[in-house]
């Protein structure tokens, strides 16, 4: 963890968030997160008419990760509109554990936080392999 800048980190989260869609909710999000080839992915939340097919600025992010050539998920820093360290929503949490595993840290509202203490108990490919193990 002593490798991450995180202040680099929210500079991009804010700057993703400035460029958020939210003309319904005007709540724009950002996100950035350090792959563990080094790059800085980012992501903002995209609003539509139609609210359900919203988008969430951690998907965005994911999304811009696997197009520029995948890697895990090393470190996540997600802002609200007032730049301060905002809490993904359940969805997301999913989204990060898949593509950054427990190993992977997030800025909180309360400081750093494993994805272990963010999705505790959380379900993930080991489930389904151990699922799928039970019928062969």
């Amino acid at each position: 963890m002593a490798d991450i800048d995180w202040e680099a980190l929210h500079t991009k989260a804010v700057a993703a968030m400035e460029r958020a869609y939210a003309p319904y909710s005007d709540f724009p999000v950002g996100v950035a997160g350090l792959v563990d080839d080094g790059r800085v992915v980012v992501g903002c939340n995209v609003e539509n008419a139609a609210y359900g097919v919203g988008l969430c600025a951690e998907c965005g992010m994911v999304s811009t990760l696997h197009a520029t050539g995948g890697g895990r998920l090393l470190a996540v820093y997600c802002v609200g509109g007032d730049g301060e360290a905002l809490m993904p929503c359940g969805r997301c949490r999913q989204l990060l554990w898949e593509h950054g595993g427990p190993e992977c840290v997030l800025m909180t509202p309360e400081g750093v936080l494993p994805m272990t203490q963010v999705l505790p108990q959380a379900f993930g490919v080991a489930d389904l392999e151990a699922e799928a193990a039970r019928h062969v």
